[in-house]
């Protein structure tokens, strides 16, 4: 069976390759739509789409810095309920993370679409890839700029900060895809490999009828390492200056003073799934004399009020299940750095149930059951 695949590169261009790639995916693998990260016909801009016309896909951009939205969102709605055609998903390291965890939660269903990962050497925020962007006369031009540096491990040009998500993530490459492009430790002038993860991936890579690879790029291993060395240094430094922040009430209050309320956050969190959100119900509509009432009492109650409990109650909610893949604070309208505290938070609960999000589908999330021994404590018997 097919383990790996070659893609040339066109012209020494990985994006020309990876979308001649995508489309004989398409093609030959009997795909009926696939959700791309594609650049748009009306800005220079980059959005999910859901690709039905393979020429579509010579706007397909998921080597793009521009990370909008998690795609696992997207995918979970796709794949909820039967949608009467194969459908492929191509997707960065914490979407397909992110998709797992849905899929535990039976928010979608893995077995009905074909992942395709890349090697993914981090994003912008949504404010500073407009101006990345902007700074190019195309989409596939602000790209090629971006690539040159990411994959090869040299310094990215210091107007390019990555996100502090990206900056902290520790799972770079694409675990758990049926399909993995490898990217680190390559160059424009040497095909791609295209590496089958699952029975799945090795079916669609031998009925491609591309050439067969031997072995990874020669330097991914060690640039893996190196980027791998340095998120953990910058993680090590973030959640320590977090935690000194956030070490109480007080500092926590401080920390989360700018939230509005908007929920943005919450929208943009792909594994916070919630169909109807207590926030937005009755609960928290509190009747005009509560607010009276609290502001006698304080001599004064902030407006809105209960940010902190909102912000705790999505911690004790979604902590287990967090991928880092930093979308709250991409979201957030007054640039509060959630992730970086949603991030350190998750990393102690999931260590705390030797869990981790979204790695291993066939391992069941935090608290969803019981071990037959932990069974009398939690009903009360002996």
């Amino acid at each position: 069976m097919t383990k790996a695949i070659l893609i040339d590169t066109d012209n020494q261009d990985r994006l020309s390759g990876i979308r001649s790639f995508l489309a004989t995916v398409m093609d030959k693998a009997g795909i009926d739509a696939m959700l791309v990260p594609t650049r748009l016909a009306v800005k220079n801009r980059i959005m999910p789409t859901l690709v039905s016309d393979p020429a579509r896909l010579q706007a397909a951009d998921p080597l793009s810095p521009a990370f909008p939205v998690n795609g696992a969102q997207q995918l979970a709605r796709l794949t909820r309920l039967p949608t009467g055609g194969r459908l492929a998903a191509v997707l960065r390291p914490c979407e397909i993370r992110a998709f797992n965890e849905l899929v535990k939660l039976n928010q979608g269903k893995r077995d009905d679409v074909l992942i395709i990962g890349l090697d993914c050497p981090g994003a912008l925020s949504n404010a500073d890839f407009r101006r990345f962007a902007d700074r190019h006369e195309t989409a596939d031009a602000a790209t090629s700029a971006f690539c040159v540096a990411a994959f090869s491990g040299d310094p990215i040009d210091e107007a390019i900060t990555l996100t502090a998500a990206c900056r902290a993530c520790d799972h770079p490459a694409p675990d758990g895809a049926d399909i993995a492009v490898e990217l680190f430790g390559t160059d424009s002038t040497h095909a791609l490999t295209a590496r089958a993860q699952t029975k799945m991936g090795q079916t669609e890579l031998a009925g491609l009828d591309l050439p067969p690879a031997e072995k990874a790029p020669p330097q991914r291993k060690t640039i893996l390492a190196g980027t791998l060395k340095q998120r953990k240094q910058y993680r090590e430094q973030m959640f320590t200056s977090v935690a000194a922040s956030t070490g109480s009430i007080q500092g926590l209050s401080t920390y989360l003073a700018d939230c509005v309320n908007c929920y943005n956050c919450r929208a943009a969190c792909p594994v916070c799934y919630c169909t109807v959100c207590v926030f937005t119900t009755d609960t928290f509509r509190h009747e005009p004399f509560q607010y009276l009432q609290w502001a006698r009492r304080k001599g004064g109650v902030k407006m809105p009020t209960d940010t902190l409990f909102f912000h705790l109650t999505r911690m004790a909610h979604i902590s287990t299940a967090c991928v880092g893949c930093g979308q709250c604070t991409n979201a957030c309208p007054n640039d509060i750095p959630l992730s970086d505290l949603f991030t350190m938070v998750a990393q102690h609960t999931q260590k705390a149930f030797g869990y981790g999000a979204g790695l291993d589908l066939s391992q069941q999330p935090p608290m969803c059951g019981f071990k037959e021994e932990e069974y009398g404590e939690v009903v009360g018997m002996g």
